[in-house]
C-alpha cells in the first residue's frame, strides 16, 4: 500500500497542473495495477479539504462530491474510514467546519463521551460541549 499525501491528492482531484495529474493518475494506476491500494490518512484528508475550500474556492457541495467519489473507490484506503463517512453526512448539513465533524466523529469512536470545544459551531454538533 503506498500513502498519498495532499499535494498528490489535489492535483488527481483538481487537474489544475496537466503534468502532475498525469503523474498522480499514473502513480495511482500503477499501485492498482500490481493489486496495491492507495492510502489517504486523516491529516491528508483534512488537509485537502482546506485547501480546495480555501485555496480552490470550491463549494462544499463540490468537495463532498470529490470526498465521497474517493470514498466510493475499492482501491482507496482511508483511516478509520466509518469516522470519515460519518464526519462527511454530518457535515453536509452544518455551518462547521469539516475539521470539527471529524474530530467529533474519530472521538466518538475512540469512546469520549463528548468533545469539548469553545467553537460556537462545533458546540452545536452531536457530541460537542462548550469548554
Amino acid at each position: 500500500m503506498l500513502g498519498l499525501d495532499t499535494s498528490v491528492l489535489v492535483r488527481f482531484l483538481v487537474r489544475d497542473d496537466e503534468a502532475r495529474f498525469e503523474k498522480a493518475r499514473k502513480l495511482i494506476r500503477r499501485e492498482i495495477g500490481a493489486g496495491r491500494r492507495v492510502f489517504v490518512s486523516q491529516l491528508a484528508l483534512l488537509e485537502t479539504e482546506w485547501v480546495l475550500r480555501s485555496r480552490y474556492g470550491l463549494p462544499k457541495h463540490l468537495i463532498v462530491a470529490a470526498i465521497s467519489g474517493l470514498l466510493d473507490a475499492a482501491d482507496v484506503r482511508f483511516e478509520d474510514e466509518p469516522a470519515i463517512e460519518e464526519a462527511l453526512f454530518v457535515w453536509k448539513d452544518t455551518t462547521a467546519d469539516f475539521a470539527d465533524c471529524l474530530i467529533g466523529s474519530r472521538n466518538r469512536r475512540l469512546g469520549c463521551r463528548a468533545t469539548a470545544t469553545f467553537d460556537a459551531k462545533a458546540a452545536r454538533l452531536p457530541g460537542f460541549m462548550v469548554a
